[in-house]
């Protein structure tokens, strides 16, 4: 099947969070016999027009807007460009997909008006939803995300809290399909070298970026209750910017406040080929996120036998089974969150048993071969319906595009 995949900002060809999701299904969708083609917004005037990974991979920079970074949330009015575009590839090139995946909401809007002319059925994957913004008589993130989940094919969401999400935005039930992503396990194994770290003291990992809701102020109130173990956050902007950023400023200063200071570390953000390091380093993961649609780092762990303590939000309470690969406490309540890591610091023989059964989890159920084909069903399924070559995007998305 010849598969577009449209992630306006996210390339397979770059690091970290939803460039590692769509390079993962985009090989492992390769390997299963399919022509992949990537495309994405050129942020780089270096950059070739196409690339072509040693997997058989292409990637295609699309022209829309400036030629350098821009952060997703300023992309909306670029993606009109960004849709012309890969209609005029389409329509010029011999090679054409017989479906279109997007990724975000934004690489959604541009698809959904591509694809159009052609009939081509599109899948969407949001990988995160807006969050609900009052009404001023302008159209929001979620009324796009509403009018496109009603307008593709299909949605892709990654967990059942996605799913109820979706739902509750307005996207029939229907339209909805859940496929966990997943993770390499070729590169986060529990073989390979480890970080440095002190081996008298135990070291909890967390890992993501520096924003509030991530809950890493939670994980440094818990570290009172761990008076012997060191906390290491890797996340944020890279080591030498950590001093000009908020996130990391406010941690520091709750770190002092609280006394723990010494048994914190904030590295800042590291290249992905260096993360399966930091996770072997470690003797657990802590994610304790308010919300949160999908936690890769957890799985990134697991994958490198390393148990999880979460908290029971969004996709940790599928990744993470409570009481067999690790344990699940409640969001936004430090005291259990610490009592949780105590026990688990404290009971070598339980830290074993749940760093096997989470290995064993993530080869067996996240492996990017099963995924890839759980998402060729979701494919094929689609072009056999046509539903794309009658539908229109709804008004808001058109307004969107113009």
């Amino acid at each position: 099947m010849r598969i577009a995949m449209i992630s306006e900002h996210a390339s397979p060809l770059g690091d970290g969070g939803q460039h590692t999701h769509v390079a993962g299904l985009s090989a492992a969708l390769a390997e299963l016999g399919h022509e992949v083609c990537v495309y994405t917004r050129r942020d780089d005037p270096a950059t070739a027009e196409v690339v072509t990974t040693p997997g058989g991979l292409r990637v295609v920079h699309v022209t829309a807007g400036p030629p350098h970074f821009l952060p997703p949330d300023l992309l909306l009015p670029h993606m009109g460009e960004f849709a012309r575009s890969l209609e005029q590839i389409w329509r010029t090139q011999a090679w054409v997909p017989e479906v279109v995946h997007a990724h975000f909401w934004t690489s959604g809007l541009a698809a959904v008006t591509a694809a159009r002319p052609f009939g081509i059925p599109v899948v969407q994957s949001f990988h995160e939803l807006g969050e609900i913004q009052a009404g001023n008589g302008q159209p929001t993130r979620t009324g796009y995300e509403r009018a496109l989940g009603r307008a593709v094919d299909r949605v892709v969401a990654q967990s059942q809290d996605e799913l109820q999400g979706l739902v509750r935005i307005g996207v029939p039930r229907a339209q909805l399909t859940v496929v966990p992503a997943g993770v390499d396990s070729a590169r986060f194994t529990p073989d390979g070298p480890a970080v440095e770290r002190n081996p008298d003291r135990p070291r909890i990992l967390s890992v993501g970026r520096l924003v509030e809701r991530k809950g890493f102020g939670d994980v440094l109130q818990a570290m009172r209750y761990v008076p012997d173990a060191e906390v290491v956050v890797v996340g944020g902007p890279s080591a030498d910017q950590l001093t000009a950023d908020p996130g990391a400023r406010k941690l520091r200063a709750l770190a002092e406040k609280l006394q723990v200071a010494d048994r914190f570390r904030l590295i800042g953000g590291v290249p992905a080929r260096d993360m399966p390091s930091w996770y072997r380093s470690a003797d657990l993961l802590v994610a304790a996120p308010w919300e949160e649609q999908f936690e890769a780092s957890a799985l990134e762990a697991m994958a490198c036998g390393v148990p999880v303590i979460g908290t029971a939000v969004g996709g940790l309470t599928e990744t993470v089974v409570d009481g067999l690969t690790g344990d699940l406490v409640p969001a936004r309540d430090p005291r259990a969150l610490g009592g949780a890591l105590r026990r688990l610091v404290n009971d070598k023989v339980r830290r074993f048993a749940y760093a096997t059964a989470a290995l064993d989890r993530a080869r067996q159920a996240y492996s990017w071969k099963r995924v890839a084909a759980q998402v060729g069903s979701v494919y094929s399924a689609v072009t056999g319906l046509g539903k794309t070559s009658s539908a229109s995007p709804s008004s808001t998305t058109e307004e969107a595009m113009a």
